[in-house]
């Protein structure tokens, strides 16, 4: 007789032996990250049907004008011509801010015509002080063309820099208007005022304002990282890394990259500070007493980049300043007196 427990087991093989086996299902490739990183799921684990034929990188529904098997452009592209020639898309190239023209047209009856590229018109501002109102602009009119260097000078509080705010966007005056290349921009809603700041308008300050954590190249880098989406940003990370390189060498910052503002002298902050101002690729540079925090050597520097930012590449400059010698470097001089405007 056989034994029991031999018994069970040779019956329990033989059933085993007679269920086929179960197939393994292969492992599902990880998707790496999210809408900033490379990489994609496995369309057909996740069941969604592809047309046969083609690479994986044509898959996927026909966009409408493109050729057959042409693959449609990528988020954050800019397209050559009119269209796509065989599925080929190429992204925009990032050039240094200093290479972009400055000459902004108005559109008349179907002809371009060169206008001013700034013009304010009866600007008001009254600040609020509990029950007493104090103005400060009482009325003030001004009219920049396209590649002017302008100085605002004044006596401190007499207004200089809340016009100049105001003309940036960062506050709303009380009465008149601000056109900038013939679209008024003071009455814009936040979210517009502040894209149209950050791809317009360049502002140095006395003071800087680099982030102190972050190294020079990281602080240039910034309005780009703030205006671009994250994956936008991702995607061209390394052309705008190229565009700041070469704006902080013009700068002559090359060897300043990786230094963070600590480690900075006066004349090398605000250098860094106007390449942040640039890196956008501004219109209009707006300067709020840039050399009043520098000993006068220094201060001469940054003029004379300012100068040369002016004369060589046409950049249009609007400056405040209290010191009349500085502003006798300017191209024109206007000055700022019981709110208004009047010529120098």
């Amino acid at each position: 007789m056989d034994d029991p427990l031999e018994s069970m087991l040779r019956s329990l093989a033989n059933r085993s032996a007679s269920v086929p086996a179960t197939p393994r299902l292969a492992a599902t490739p990880r998707v790496q990250g999210g809408p900033c990183l490379d990489g994609a799921p496995n369309l057909d684990s996740l069941g969604i049907a592809l047309p046969t034929g083609g690479s994986p990188a044509t898959k996927g529904p026909a966009l409408s004008g493109l050729p057959a098997g042409a693959s449609g452009p990528k988020p954050g592209t800019a397209l050559s011509g009119s269209g796509l020639a065989g599925g080929e898309v190429r992204l925009k190239e990032i050039r240094s801010p200093l290479e972009r023209p400055n000459r902004p047209l108005l559109e008349t009856d179907g002809q371009k015509k060169t206008g001013p590229l700034l013009v304010v018109q009866n600007l008001h501002k009254v600040y609020q002080k509990g029950p007493v109102e104090i103005p400060v602009l009482r009325g003030a009119n001004l009219s920049v063309q396209a590649g002017e260097f302008v100085a605002i000078v004044g006596q401190s509080g007499s207004g200089k820099s809340t016009l100049l705010h105001l003309i940036g966007t960062l506050d709303t005056p009380t009465a008149g208007q601000i056109v900038f290349e013939g679209q008024r921009i003071d009455n814009l809603p936040a979210a517009e005022r502040d894209r149209f700041r950050n791809k317009t308008i360049g502002i140095i300050f006395q003071f800087y304002h680099l982030l102190p954590e972050l190294d020079t190249l990281e602080n240039v880098l910034m309005p780009m990282m703030i205006s671009a989406p994250c994956w936008r940003y991702w995607r061209r990370r390394n052309s705008y890394r190229e565009a700041a390189i070469k704006l902080l060498e013009q700068m002559g910052l090359g060897n300043r990259l990786h230094h963070r503002p600590a480690e900075l002298s006066g004349g090398e902050l605000q250098r860094a500070a106007i390449a942040r101002a640039l890196v956008a690729q501004p219109k209009l540079l707006l300067a709020d007493e840039p050399t009043g925090n520098l000993d006068r050597q220094t201060g001469q520097d940054i003029l004379q980049l300012l100068r040369w930012l002016n004369q060589q590449h046409r950049l249009t400059i609007l400056m405040v300043t209290h010191d009349p010698e500085i502003a006798a470097q300017a191209g024109r001089t206007v000055r700022l007196v019981d709110g208004c405007i009047h010529p120098a």
